[in-house]
């Protein structure tokens, strides 16, 4: 006899489908970063803290608002931010420490492909961006947010493309470093293009050639793209653009210098 007909042994043993090892990967690390405090704070609390500050308080100049609310102003930037927050500041800081503690080396090992743990954390990355758009659009509608309908489209294909492009960039900067440098630097760059990367200070607010470069960083585009969209209702090809070209770049990249330990 050389072999059992199909059915004798159950479960049966065997790799799972792609799709459900995708399903579950993304459902754990997505989980995983809502139960870590640091992550919440960073990903959740700081962007809601930021939104309500700034629209009620009378910090931002009239001259970069024009006829626009503060709130309307500031919302589709705070969003920008909440991307750039989860998808490469957290997935940075995450995928390094899992390098560190050999996480990432077990899952290797396992029947995961090592495209599939990177597309499961980029899926996690969208499931939590989802979660912090919609917390993010319900207080802004308590302070009187009015995005504009005709830009919802646009918004949502702006923050899905920003989500990979900062994905990208979070998993070659935590794949190539130590975890403590990527702490560290994953930290200043979120400071630095939340300060100057066109989030809180509009490119149209810096000199001319300080303003293009700044269009051209994907905190920028898509702060740019996301205030066309709920604001003038307008679709914004170039923010597209550019986020589409750090997603491509970024990825190839990390593909080829990611580590396992």
């Amino acid at each position: 006899m050389t072999g059992f007909e199909p059915g004798v042994f159950t479960p049966a043993p065997g790799r799972g489908s792609l799709g459900r090892m995708l399903r579950t990967h993304a459902r754990v690390e997505a989980s995983l970063t809502l139960r870590h405090g640091e992550q919440v704070l960073l990903t959740l609390l700081i962007p809601l803290a930021l939104l309500i500050g700034l629209s009620l308080l009378d910090i931002l100049p009239a001259s970069s608002l024009g006829s626009t609310s503060k709130v309307d102003w500031i919302t589709p930037r705070i969003l920008a931010l909440a991307v750039m927050s989860s998808a490469f500041t957290g997935q940075a800081i995450a995928l390094g420490f899992d390098r560190r503690y050999g996480v990432l080396k077990r899952l290797s090992a396992t029947a995961l492909p090592r495209w599939l743990l990177v597309a499961g954390r980029l899926s996690a990355a969208l499931l939590v961006v989802a979660l912090q758009s919609v917390i993010i659009g319900v207080v802004a509608a308590f302070l009187g947010w009015s995005p504009s309908v005709s830009g919802l489209f646009s918004a949502v294909l702006l923050l899905v493309l920003g989500t990979l492009a900062f994905g990208a960039l979070g998993v070659l900067l935590g794949g190539a470093l130590r975890a403590e440098a990527v702490l560290a630097l994953a930290n200043i760059v979120w400071f630095v293009l939340l300060l100057a990367g066109g989030i809180l200070l509009a490119p149209s607010s810096l000199p001319s050639g300080l303003a293009v470069v700044v269009e051209l960083l994907p905190s920028g585009a898509l702060a740019e793209g996301m205030r066309a969209a709920l604001v003038d209702g307008s679709f914004a090809p170039g923010p597209l653009a550019v986020l589409a070209v750090w997603a491509v770049l970024a990825g190839v990249v990390a593909s080829r210098t990611t580590k396992l330990t």
